[in-house]
C-alpha cells in the first residue's frame, strides 16, 4: 500500500456502528467501521466484518443482521468500547448490556434506538475484511443524533487486531 494512501484514509471521520447476529445458539456483535448504504433502489447497505473477529463466524451463519448506528451519547460511546474492545471469545457482551430478540434470534441492543435489520444477500471477500450486502427488512430512528466518528473511537483498544 502506498504510504500516502493509508495516511490519507486515516484522516476519514466515517461513522462507527455496532452489528449483532445470531445463529446456532449463539450470539455475537462487533464494532465496526467499515460500513455504507450502497443502493438508494433497492436499499442495500455493506457492512464489513474483521475475519479476526469471533463475530464473522456467527455472522457468516445467521440470515439477518443488525446494524445499530452509534451517536456520540456517553451510553453509547460506552457500547462502542463494550463491542470494540472486548472478544467475544472471552467475554459475553450481551452480560454486560440491556438488548432483547428482534426477528430470527439477532441482538438489538437496547440503548440504541437508530438500527436497522437486514437480511444478508451476499458475502463478499474484501481482504481482511468480509462485506455482507444487506437488505433491510426492519428499522428503527430515534431523535436526531451525532454520530460518533472513527477519529473518536480509534483510542479504543481493540478485543482483536483489526
Amino acid at each position: 500500500m502506498p504510504p500516502v494512501f493509508a495516511k490519507l484514509v486515516a484522516q476519514l471521520d466515517y461513522p462507527m456502528y455496532v452489528v449483532t447476529a445470531a445463529a446456532g445458539g449463539e450470539r455475537a456483535g462487533c464494532l465496526v467501521g467499515f460500513g455504507t448504504q450502497t443502493s438508494i433502489h433497492p436499499p442495500r447497505f455493506l457492512a464489513c466484518i474483521s475475519r479476526k473477529n469471533r463475530t464473522l463466524r456467527v455472522a457468516s451463519e445467521a440470515t439477518l443482521l443488525a446494524v445499530h448506528f452509534l451517536s456520540d451519547e456517553p451510553r453509547e460511546r460506552e457500547l462502542a468500547e463494550l463491542f470494540g474492545g472486548e472478544t467475544g471469545d472471552e467475554t459475553d457482551k450481551f452480560e454486560l448490556c440491556a438488548w432483547h430478540e428482534g426477528p430470527q434470534g439477532v441482538p438489538l441492543l437496547d440503548e440504541v434506538p437508530n438500527r436497522f435489520v437486514g437480511r444478508a444477500l451476499e458475502r463478499l471477500d474484501l481482504g481482511d475484511h468480509v462485506g455482507f450486502l444487506l437488505e433491510p427488512v426492519e428499522a428503527e430512528r430515534g431523535d436526531g443524533f451525532d454520530e460518533l466518528g472513527f477519529q473518536e473511537a480509534k483510542a479504543i483498544d481493540p478485543g482483536h487486531p483489526a
